[in-house]
């Protein structure tokens, strides 16, 4: 051991004359401690809240949307999608349409953005149909398989069959409607459920003698699904494209293909790619770019919780400071009895900074122990409830880092270290002659 460390080892574990030096550099190391702990608690909630919704997120949009600049549809989908699936780090496509429109039930409606579907590519892009607790989403597939009889010939049909009776007829006319699945919160401002018809109405309408009408049509409810974010689940609703495309009278068209990645953080880069596969006059966007606005403001408050509870460190390298005058006032003929020795004042200004650095270390390892025993603890046994009405998820989620951990140490130590440049220099400027007249 180097004889300033030893020396600091000496002092820090000594007795003194005076007790308060002892009960302060206690509250150093504890202080230094609560600090430390309180960041990796506070980072591992940061990290697994940005962890929860990003998985969440990615998994209820694509990774990279391709659409036309003119906003006029893909016509030729098809073919454009096989060969969109071909270009590098795409692991799957699938068409959509996306439109607003109105939703009602009897007196209740609600806006809502209707996407029309292929529901088996769609199950390798998102996950929106394996949250469906409610019913289920095999009659999407049917409906595209065999699209739905046209209200008006269905109802030509009937009036020209044999004779059933008025609940027979009912029961087909219910069977007949195409189906159509639910977000969650829709479900309930709808007041609809597995089973409900509902009236969805495109304000995309036709020309009829009496001007502009809506064109709408009455769909069956057969499921109700639940993404885990409020936006998706109170105002989305997802049909087969086909049935889309009838609704808005667009023909074989998408509005839109999207892409599933093999690396979501390149996303802008492929979207590039992407667009230059595809040709002039198409565009892409990313799930960067659309939830730019979440994902800062989650960085925001990761700094601000950093520097907010980094305080209780800077409060505790006042304590270092404090603790170290003190000693090196308590030191005095000590100190000037090591320079009588031959000690240089380097050597005495380096006894002081160990002993500051290693009030900062146990308390920084210490903490370290303490704020990832509980994060992992916490995380693992779900010990905060939330409620899942509120915040879509019934638990408070901790993911604690490694990195987190090296920067809180990192911070903690050059906190500590900072502390101990006066005290140490107070300490090498001792005159022995000065400090020993009087003893």
């Amino acid at each position: 051991m180097r004889f300033e460390l030893f020396i600091a080892a000496r002092y820090l574990r000594a007795k003194r004359r005076q007790a308060v030096i002892g009960v302060i550099t206690g509250i150093s190391v504890l202080g230094v401690a609560a600090g430390v702990a309180s960041l990796i608690i506070a980072l591992a909630i940061n990290n697994g809240f940005r962890q929860e919704l990003q998985e969440r997120l990615l998994g209820s949009t694509s990774h990279v949307n391709l659409m036309r600049v003119e906003n006029d549809g893909i016509a030729d989908w098809a073919a454009l999608q096989r060969k969109m699936e071909k270009q590098p780090h795409v692991v799957a496509t699938a068409p959509a349409i996306y439109e607003q429109v109105l939703i009602s039930r009897g007196a209740r409606a609600g806006g809502a953005v209707l996407k029309g579907i292929l529901p088996r590519d769609e199950r390798r892009v998102t996950s929106l149909l394996q949250g469906v607790h409610e019913g289920t989403a095999q009659p999407l597939e049917q409906a595209q398989e065999h699209p739905a009889v046209d209200a008006d010939a269905s109802a030509t049909a009937a009036d020209t069959a044999t004779p059933r009776s008025a609940s027979a007829e009912a029961a087909e006319r219910l069977n007949s409607l195409p189906p159509i699945v639910l977000g969650k919160d829709l479900a309930q401002t709808l007041g609809a459920s597995v089973g409900s018809v509902v009236l969805v109405t495109s304000p995309q309408g036709e020309l009829t003698p009496f001007g502009m009408a809506p064109r709408y049509q009455r769909f069956k409810v057969t499921g109700i699904m639940q993404s885990g974010f409020y936006e998706y689940d109170s105002t989305w609703a997802l049909c087969s494209l086909s049935d889309a495309q009838r609704l808005f009278s667009l023909g074989d068209v998408a509005s839109v293909i999207e892409f599933k990645l093999d690396d979501i953080y390149h996303a802008a880069a492929i979207g590039r790619q992407v667009e230059q596969a595809a040709g002039h006059g198409y565009q892409t966007t990313n799930w960067m770019e659309q939830n730019r606005a979440l994902f800062r403001a989650l960085r925001l408050e990761r700094v601000v919780t950093f520097i907010t509870i980094g305080l209780i460190v800077f409060v505790a390298a006042l304590n270092i400071l404090i603790s170290l005058i003190m000693m090196v006032m308590e030191k005095t003929r000590d100190i000037a009895v090591l320079v009588s020795m031959g000690a240089r004042r380097k050597q005495v200004r380096r006894i002081f900074i160990w002993q500051g650095l290693l009030i900062g270390i146990l308390g920084t390892g210490l903490g370290l122990i303490v704020g990832y025993t509980v994060a992992i603890l916490a995380g693992q046994y779900h010990w905060i409830a939330l409620s899942a009405e509120v915040y879509t998820m019934d638990y408070v989620p901790f993911v604690p880092r490694a990195l987190d951990g090296l920067l809180v140490a990192v911070v903690s130590l050059g906190i500590s270290f900072v502390a101990t440049l006066y005290p140490s220099q107070s300490a090498a400027r001792v005159l022995p002659a000065e400090a020993l007249r009087y003893e």
